[in-house]
């Protein structure tokens, strides 16, 4: 940080507060325009995602929040199905018998 700080004053000298006085007035425009550019995607987005927030489209946030965190919903960790489940859900009733043919749903392809 002191090498940049030196440097700065080698090469803006004396015109170094106006110089910083710049780049703090063009921050404050980017970051004005930023929250104006966010305030109409989510006004243009309309009243259903009004919690809706930009940060959640970034991959990790998204990983984290969706993925990562913990879920209120108790799970049964011996046969790994939710426990507000109905008891006929078990991983046992969705195995097919030797020689049989999978459920076709024709308006899923």
């Amino acid at each position: 940080m002191a090498v940049l700080a030196v440097l700065a004053l080698v090469i803006f000298g004396d015109k170094l507060p106006q110089v910083a006085g710049q780049a703090g007035r063009m921050l404050r425009q980017f970051r004005q325009m930023a929250n104006s550019a966010k305030a109409d995607l989510q006004a243009g987005l309309g009243p259903e995602f009004k919690d809706f927030d930009i940060n959640d489209l970034n991959p990790k946030t998204f990983v984290r929040k969706h993925l990562l965190e913990d879920d209120d919903t108790p799970v049964n960790h011996k046969s790994g199905i939710f426990d507000d489940e109905p008891s006929y859900a078990t991983a046992s009733a969705n195995q097919l018998d030797p020689g049989e043919r999978p459920p076709f749903d024709n308006e899923a392809t």
